[in-house]
C-alpha cells in the first residue's frame, strides 16, 4: 500500500503525516463537518436568494480545501505553484449576501483545519459557529421590526376600525400601517395599500385566503418585501 501511494505521488515523498489513512480521514471529517454547517445554513436562511447549488458548494470547498492541504504538505514549492494554478481561473459568480460571504470563508476554514489533521479545532470550531448561527436565528438578532410586506386590494364600501378585513389584518400580523387610499370607479369603490409586519410565512397564505372571503373584496395584491440587508 505505501508503494503504491509513494508511485501514485509520483515517487515524491512530502510529509510521512500524510498517509492515505490520514488523507481519507481528512476528507470524511472535511465532508461530515461541511455538511453540518450546510445544513445550519439551510435551516437559518431566509430571503431570496437562496440557491442549492451554493449549499452544495459549502460542502464542496471544505473537502477541496482538504484535499488541497493534503497536496502541499509542507512543501513551499507546491503551494506556490497552486496559487499560480488557481490565478489563472476567474470566478464570475457574485455572492451578494454578506451572510454567505461568512458561511463560505468557514467553509474553506474546515477544509484547511481537516486537511492540516487538526480535527480538533475543525470540530470545535464548527459546533461552535453552528450554535452562534442558531442563536443569531432564533433570536433574530439585528432586526428592527420594520415593515416586511405591501397588501393591496381594492373595497366596496367603508373601512373603519372594527371591519372584518381590519380584525383580519390584526390577527395575521404584527402590525399594519395605512400607505395610501384612492377611490376607483363610482366613488363607492376604493383601493387600500397598506404595510403590514409578517412574522411567519404561512400565514400569508391564510390571511390572503381570509380576505378572498370578506365580501367586496376583491383584487388583493400581497408582497414580500424581504430585508435583505438585515438578515
Amino acid at each position: 500500500m505505501d508503494q503504491l501511494w509513494h508511485f501514485l505521488d509520483g515517487g515524491y515523498t512530502r510529509n510521512s503525516l500524510f498517509t492515505p489513512e490520514s488523507v481519507l480521514l481528512s476528507l470524511l471529517v472535511a465532508f461530515v463537518l461541511g455538511q453540518l454547517l450546510a445544513w445550519v445554513y439551510r435551516w437559518t436562511h431566509s430571503g431570496l436568494s437562496y440557491s442549492r447549488s451554493f449549499v452544495q458548494s459549502l460542502i464542496l470547498m471544505a473537502v477541496v480545501v482538504s484535499l488541497v492541504m493534503a497536496v502541499i504538505g509542507n512543501s513551499i514549492i507546491t503551494a506556490f505553484g497552486l496559487i499560480g494554478a488557481l490565478s489563472l481561473v476567474r470566478f464570475r459568480n457574485i455572492i451578494k449576501d454578506t451572510r454567505d460571504v461568512a458561511f463560505v470563508f468557514f467553509s474553506l476554514v474546515i477544509g484547511m483545519a481537516a486537511g492540516s489533521q487538526r480535527y480538533a479545532v475543525a470540530v470545535v470550531g464548527t459546533a461552535i459557529l453552528c450554535v452562534i448561527v442558531l442563536y443569531l436565528y432564533v433570536t433574530e438578532f439585528g432586526s428592527r421590526r420594520t415593515y416586511n410586506a405591501f397588501l393591496r386590494f381594492c373595497l366596496k364600501g367603508r373601512l373603519d376600525p372594527h371591519h372584518e378585513v381590519t380584525t383580519i389584518m390584526k390577527r395575521y400580523s404584527g402590525g399594519y400601517s395605512l400607505v395610501s387610499m384612492q377611490a376607483v370607479d363610482d366613488g363607492d369603490t376604493a383601493e387600500y395599500a397598506f404595510q403590514l409586519v409578517v412574522h411567519h410565512g404561512r400565514a400569508n397564505e391564510e390571511m390572503a385566503a381570509a380576505l378572498q372571503a370578506v365580501p367586496g373584496v376583491s383584487d388583493i395584491h400581497l408582497t414580500m418585501q424581504e430585508e435583505l440587508l438585515e438578515v
